[in-house]
């Protein structure tokens, strides 16, 4: 009896960059990125839609810059393209890892949330890297109250040893959603983000840091609202979003997709050539561009659909999946259904929705931040529209950027959900 090919697992919905490597999964290599970002400014902003590959990406820099896991550094990267050509900055930090997808967003519970998740990760550092840090850290640390003291503690005492810390923090703007959704929170969300709330004084310390032990950061997230009101106070953090240097640093090019389904042709049963696969595959989900000087020379393809479709192609026996949009996508609506209250409660001559699936597309300039009282005007729920993924750069018109709906992922809620959700009663 034959053996089954062996072939690599697919990492459909895998953000843990040492569970893909450990676990022989396909990995799409994008460690050429990582001299990039050293040679970018040093406080690293980067906005790009829900499952895009922010997170594995992120994973991928946090076990390449620790200090702890240079023994592992053959092994997780040594056949990757920075494995052969590392830089001199590997495995020399000390890391604190913040993800505020965790926080509770509710205004009147975050601060408590945001403390605890800060003093979870605070006391990890503490243990991991006791041995670069001055005795008894962790017991003072625990002194101090709240997330802002304790992190203004952690980067001064890392002085006493000579240390340098790389902080990253996934879902920075995990509080704006619930913003957009309920306007009556926006005078509160205010008190939080400008003068001496406490986010902001949270990225204010972040900021003095800087000065300091704090030698690089790396932040992402979906939208540029939270990033405008912070960081009037962080004014040292670049956004390279729209940046055609990291256009292709997420997601998947056709290139990547082509190769990922070649070694999948050799491995398992297919009843169609790449290119058919392609054909089925690029009006679904392909045609995003998120830098305006990289329009016409590459688009990119939503990474975790590219999965869920290879996954599913895969164990249907090399046959078509029935449905070509994951239902977890579902979990988005009631973001949209936000954004059509927001057009609505704000449109001006016309609704930008109504214009864009009525015209094919909008044009407008694209922000790289705004405060969030300003979300109505065009040009920024535009923007919004575009970092959240519904619109894509579509080269440019009479002098403004020309954007229009990706894909039929996209279209495909927009036209059955959105439009429907327009006519309900409570959204009139």
């Amino acid at each position: 009896m034959n053996q089954p090919v062996k072939r690599k697992r697919i990492p459909y919905g895998m953000m843990n960059f040492i569970d893909v490597r450990e676990d022989d999964c396909y990995y799409v290599d994008k460690t050429h990125y990582i001299p990039l970002i050293e040679n970018a400014n040093k406080y690293f902003f980067y906005i790009r839609p829900r499952r895009f590959g922010k997170s594995l990406t992120i994973s991928m820099l946090r076990h390449y810059y620790n200090i702890l896991e240079a023994d592992k550094f053959e092994k997780w990267y040594g056949d990757l393209y920075i494995g052969k050509h590392p830089t001199p900055e590997r495995n020399s930090y000390l890391i604190i890892y913040l993800n505020f997808a965790v926080v509770n967003a509710e205004l009147n519970s975050y601060r408590q949330s945001l403390d605890a998740h800060c003093n979870t990760e605070f006391n990890f550092f503490c243990d991991v890297y006791a041995q670069y840090l001055p005795k008894g850290i962790k017991e003072e640390m625990n002194k101090k109250k709240g997330a802002v003291e304790q992190l203004d503690y952690l980067y001064k005492e890392c002085v006493k040893t000579n240390q340098q810390i790389y902080l990253f923090i996934d879902e920075y703007d995990h509080f704006t959603n619930k913003i957009l959704s309920e306007p009556a929170c926006l005078e509160d969300y205010k008190s939080e983000t400008h003068g001496t709330g406490y986010l902001r004084s949270f990225f204010d310390t972040v900021k003095a840091g800087t000065d300091s032990t704090i030698k690089r950061c790396f932040v992402t997230g979906v939208s540029p609202v939270t990033m405008d009101d912070l960081t009037s106070g962080f004014n040292i953090g670049t956004n390279y979003s729209l940046s055609p240097e990291f256009n292709e640093m997420t997601g998947f090019n056709e290139e990547e997709v082509r190769a990922m389904l070649d070694y999948y042709a050799t491995t398992c049963q297919f009843h169609h050539s790449t290119d058919e696969l392609i054909e089925a595959m690029k009006p679904w989900y392909d045609n995003y561009c998120f830098s305006e000087k990289s329009y016409g020379s590459t688009t990119m393809y939503n990474s975790n659909m590219v999965l869920y479709f290879v996954d599913n192609y895969i164990r249907n026996g090399g046959y078509m999946p029935r449905n070509m949009v994951e239902e977890n996508i579902r979990v988005d609506y009631n973001k949209l259904r936000m954004l059509i209250r927001k057009d609505k409660e704000f449109a001006h001559d016309a609704s930008t929705i109504q214009t864009l699936v009525q015209q094919g597309y909008i044009t407008g300039e694209l922000k790289t931040g705004f405060p969030a009282e300003t979300v109505a005007e065009p040009d920024n729920f535009t923007s919004l529209l575009f970092y959240f993924g519904m619109l894509t750069i579509s080269g440019t018109l009479e002098g403004e950027t020309k954007l229009t709906i990706p894909n039929q992922v996209v279209r495909e809620q927009l036209y059955s959900y959105l439009l429907d959700t327009y006519n309900e009663a409570d959204l009139r």
